[in-house]
């Protein structure tokens, strides 16, 4: 059986960078798809060089045009970039980054009254230490929202389903918003703590929902209705604003 390759290298357009995994596998055709992380590329892994050469050159022109014709796809796939002495806001809360370079073997991260210090390892590359970056901002930030996040969780919960919640918590995931198992663990993305309270407020509403209705039926979005008869407006401004909620 034949071993799926994979490449990761970056595209820069004027302003913007992409990252782009390029995967060499058993397949016939070559596909491109542009998601929150970057760009894919699948392609047979017998293409020639010249071929390869020709596809990757195209598909970064069509991605070039894609970036070109929305604001709002450049927006989402532009990723931060941090540097010494920034200010990030997330949510109400405004926090310093400082920045110290490091001939330690990995990154770390400690917050102290709103500063956030990030020493960060010299032995990395680019793109990785980005990624490395926004998951060690999302872990430290989400340190200090949980406190006021579980107990927004537990005073929903006791005004609205009165169910048993086993653990709330904050996680780094761009796929969803939140989830619910049925044994009451409540997860939420570290994402969500760009969004304004109310919206907060309604994936609060939502995930605590399930412990009533574990899918989306119509009781399902009955109970929902019930408790924020306005939550079209919130998923909405989710919709919306999804390209703006990350590290």
């Amino acid at each position: 059986m034949l071993k799926k390759q994979l490449e990761k290298t970056v595209w820069e357009f004027e302003d913007v960078k992409i990252a782009v995994k390029i995967y060499r596998e058993a397949r016939r055709n070559v596909r491109a798809s542009i998601r929150q992380s970057g760009v894919i590329i699948r392609m047979p892994i017998f293409l020639s060089t010249s071929e390869e050469g020709k596809q990757i050159a195209h598909f970064k022109e069509w991605a070039r045009k894609q970036l070109a014709e929305s604001d709002k796809l450049k927006q989402r796939l532009q990723k931060r970039e941090y540097h010494d002495g920034m200010e990030l806001q997330v949510g109400s809360r405004s926090y310093t980054i400082w920045i110290e370079e490091s001939n330690l073997k990995s990154h770390k991260a400690k917050i102290e009254d709103g500063q956030i210090y990030l020493k960060l390892t010299t032995q990395d590359d680019e793109m990785h230490r980005l990624k490395a970056v926004r998951h060690l901002l999302s872990r430290t930030i989400s340190r200090d929202f949980l406190p006021d996040i579980r107990r927004r969780v537990h005073e929903m919960n006791k005004l609205y389903i009165q169910k048993p919640i086993r653990s709330v918590n904050l996680k780094y995931n761009q796929t969803n918003w939140g989830s619910c198992s049925t044994r009451g663990n409540v997860n939420f993305s570290t994402r969500l703590l760009f969004a304004p309270d109310d919206v907060v407020d309604y994936v609060i509403v939502h995930e605590l929902a399930h412990l009533v209705e574990a899918n989306h039926s119509h009781r399902f979005w009955k109970v929902v209705s019930d408790i924020m008869p306005n939550y079209k407006e919130k998923e909405k401004w989710l919709k919306e604003n999804n390209h703006l909620c990350d590290f």
